[in-house]
């Protein structure tokens, strides 16, 4: 099968003809049919992320039909249903963390596209007990960025609890998505975009949002929460000081440089800073269940997967519209 491997961190990925796998005990074989390009991906292509499975074929928001299933696997599915395939991967189910619902913690836990094979292929294998049934809804371009950014970005969005005065810092992939489910749950929304960039403000105010702003400036009111999507560690005393006694800040990415100090004065009266690890099957059957029903709206360009380089080069420099999406033919 074609698959583009990344061989070394800080290289191009390169195009190969791989053996296509074959599915062990409690496995799905799945034919991808598309796959969408994550930041995430990004961090291990460049170093940013720390021991990767190596070679390595990346990507972890996968959307493919079974064409196999292994011995012992769950029986949700059948040759020929269209699965979605995410971030985390595997768990031991018998740790501290998964045993008090906190697999997203797990120690052993193994990850799509980072230390277990991903999606830039015509075929991989999953855990079947990870992969999700997706809305009818969605084609399978349209509902492949959900697979993570939608998926991480609700779990940071549930961390902000019942926050009426919501700030997104950073209005990528995943802020765009968890925004509208803000709106439809009547948040009132502050966004927060590079300096300048009021291309992007304006975008946001006219998606509902009630302020929008560079990340240098302050809201119109002091917020309950916010979310830091952008992995820029300065934006996180930046969102400290503009929320309101006992608000949050979520910072919901993997990565993210580092983080200055910042004066005692600005945590106290009880605000708090966080982060979201990971996301778990739980958060994945919240979020398919109501993403048709906002219905959440993803806006993609697609790339063949042998230009698997160029949409991470493009994504690198801020040069797309939309999630990318690698579509894989047969």
């Amino acid at each position: 099968m074609r698959a583009m491997v990344l061989d070394k961190p800080k290289q191009p990925l390169r195009l190969r003809d791989v053996p296509k796998p074959k599915p062990g005990g409690g496995q799905l074989l799945v034919r991808v049919s598309a796959c969408a390009v994550c930041r995430t991906d990004l961090h291990v292509v460049d170093g940013e992320l720390p021991n990767p499975k190596l070679p390595l074929i990346l990507g972890h928001q996968i959307v493919g039909r079974v064409e196999d299933i292994g011995e012992e696997a769950n029986s949700k599915f059948q040759i020929g249903d269209r699965v979605g395939i995410p971030w985390l991967g595997w768990t031991d189910g018998e740790c501290v963390y998964c045993r008090s619902n906190r697999e997203n913690l797990c120690d052993r836990a193994r990850f799509t596209g980072y230390t277990i094979e991903g999606g830039y292929a015509e075929f991989t294998v999953a855990d079947a007990r990870f992969c999700f049934h997706l809305p009818d809804r969605y084609n399978d371009v349209e509902v492949a960025p959900l697979l993570c950014a939608g998926l991480i970005g609700y779990r940071s969005y549930r961390k902000t609890g019942g926050a009426r005065r919501l700030g997104l810092y950073g209005f990528g992939n995943a802020a765009h998505l968890i925004a509208q489910i803000a709106l439809y749950e009547g948040r009132d929304l502050f966004v927060f975009t590079r300096p300048g960039d009021t291309t992007t403000q304006q975008a946001a105010k006219k998606l509902g949002a009630v302020w929008a702003g560079g990340s240098d400036e302050m809201p119109s009111e002091k917020l309950d929460a916010a979310i830091v999507f952008a992995s820029v560690g300065p934006l996180v005393p930046a969102a400290l000081r503009a929320l309101a006694k006992g608000g949050v800040v979520v910072c919901g990415g993997i990565h993210m440089t580092n983080i200055p100090s910042f004066p005692y004065a600005d945590l106290w009266e009880e605000r708090v800073i966080t982060s979201v690890a990971n996301l778990t099957r739980r958060d994945g059957e919240e979020f398919f269940d109501l993403a048709p029903r906002v219905p959440v709206q993803t806006k993609t360009e697609t790339f063949p997967l042998e230009q698997a380089n160029t949409a991470l080069d493009r994504f690198r420099a801020g040069e797309l519209t939309g999630t990318a999406v690698l579509t894989i033919g047969e």
